[in-house]
């Protein structure tokens, strides 16, 4: 007999409740009309720690440990001298999270880190594109319960950013705020 297939309870949760809920909100005709999570990507700039390695891989680590999935070191395109930044530096670190790990991740983040924020009351409402993603920045990786206090060398924030298929904000609106996400009221 074959082993079950591991489906996140984020996943789940989107092809029992959320697909007939928007089916019957936005009267789509068929089942595949509805928006869906395609991936969640992670950024972090370096900043100040671009010239020193030892910091950038305990960046790296962090957001791994975060993640669960190996970032890419981003490197700077042009050369700019009012930041010091030459062509080819390190400059920043992102994952993009697909799967099983972007439902996994989007329920941690959800149900456990932002309600660890300070003074928290809900994501803001209005920062999707136009297009249906949604990208919010954190102030301090330090609301993961992955990473502690007392190893942490910098507080670093981080941009967030949930690609979905939605062809309008109000769409994936809908989308998120019936995955769980915590919008202001």
């Amino acid at each position: 007999m074959a082993d079950k297939v591991y489906k996140s309870r984020v996943a789940q949760q989107y092809a029992e409740e959320v697909v007939p809920a928007l089916v019957k909100k936005f009267g789509y005709k068929n089942p595949m009309e509805v928006p869906k999570l395609v991936k969640i990507v992670i950024s972090s700039g370096l900043g100040d720690i671009k010239d020193n390695a030892k910091s950038i891989q305990m960046a790296v680590n962090e957001i791994k440990q975060i993640t669960g999935q190996q970032p890419i070191l981003t490197k700077a395109r042009k050369s700019v001298a009012n930041f010091k930044v030459r062509e080819g530096m390190h400059v920043g670190i992102k994952v993009t999270l697909r799967g099983n790990r972007m439902y996994d991740f989007y329920d941690k983040f959800v149900s456990i880190a932002l309600p660890r924020v300070r003074d928290f009351r809900g994501v803001p409402s209005e920062s999707f594109d136009g297009k249906g993603n949604y990208c919010m920045g954190l102030k301090e990786q330090l609301i993961f319960p992955e990473i502690q206090y007392d190893q942490v060398e910098k507080i670093r924030g981080m941009d967030v950013c949930i690609v979905t298929t939605a062809k309008t904000d109000e769409e994936a609106r809908e989308l998120l705020r019936a995955l769980g996400m915590p919008f202001k009221k």
